[in-house]
């Protein structure tokens, strides 16, 4: 595992979301709370409601309603939505110091590949006054599409022309780092999100940054960015 700098021959950086370049869980997991109070459905800690975090919305609510509620589950996904498009942007924002990815100062071509559903994606990266920096924002076509099958990322490939060698994908979690080995890329995983950090480094990525302030070194070695966070980054 290689904790330098990113090569020059790399054309494309395609990020993963949740955990990586936002802190999403408190929104998500009020928003599955407010759906099992609407259900009846006794409410769940937070904490275990992260853990959901990662495979996509219908597993997250597959987990939350439990089994003994899994005929309400079609339901639960309904009241989902409408209180996650409402709520999604309360708490949610970028890590810090990561808005430096998207000042214009890199001239690499960029995209997002996430396992959320496209809807929540780009009303949270238009709240945040990002999604016009993706060259490409890619979501799941269905269940099958989610990472770690690698399609997302070969889509990204393909539609940008880029070869596979010529890119690295970054995310927090074993999903991303087994798509971007099955499409033949790079990967960089980060310590500061939601995976398993002893299971995405049973793995093997090529990079790890364990906090925000790593991944700006990582992928800009030759800027100054970041350095007024190395006192607050932990």
């Amino acid at each position: 595992m290689n904790h330098g700098p990113i090569g020059d021959s790399v054309r494309l950086i395609i990020f993963d979301l949740d955990g990586t370049l936002i802190d999403s869980k408190y929104d998500i997991a009020a928003s599955v709370n407010r759906t099992l109070g609407d259900l009846d459905i006794p409410t769940l800690p937070p904490e275990q409601i992260f853990t959901f975090v990662g495979d996509g919305v219908k597993r997250l609510l597959r987990l939350s309603v439990g089994e003994a509620n899994e005929a309400r589950y079609e339901e639960a996904l309904r009241i989902f939505r409408g209180h996650y498009l409402a709520h999604c942007l309360d708490t949610t924002q970028l890590y810090p110091g990561l808005d430096q990815l998207f000042d214009g100062r890199d001239t690499r071509m960029k995209a997002l590949a996430t396992n959320k559903s496209l809807e929540y994606t780009l009303r949270i990266t238009e709240g945040l006054k990002i999604k016009d920096r993706f060259a490409t924002i890619e979501g799941p076509l269905d269940q099958s599409d989610l990472k770690p099958d690698p399609g997302m990322l070969l889509r990204i490939l393909e539609r940008l022309s880029v070869r596979p060698q010529e890119a690295v994908f970054v995310g927090d979690s074993t999903n991303d780092v087994r798509a971007a080995q099955a499409a033949g890329m790079s990967a960089c995983a980060v310590g500061y999100g939601y995976g398993n950090r002893d299971k995405v480094s049973a793995l093997n990525p090529d990079y790890y940054c364990e906090k925000p302030v790593d991944l700006l070194s990582f992928l800009f070695p030759h800027a100054r960015l970041g350095s007024e966070l190395e006192g607050r980054s932990g």
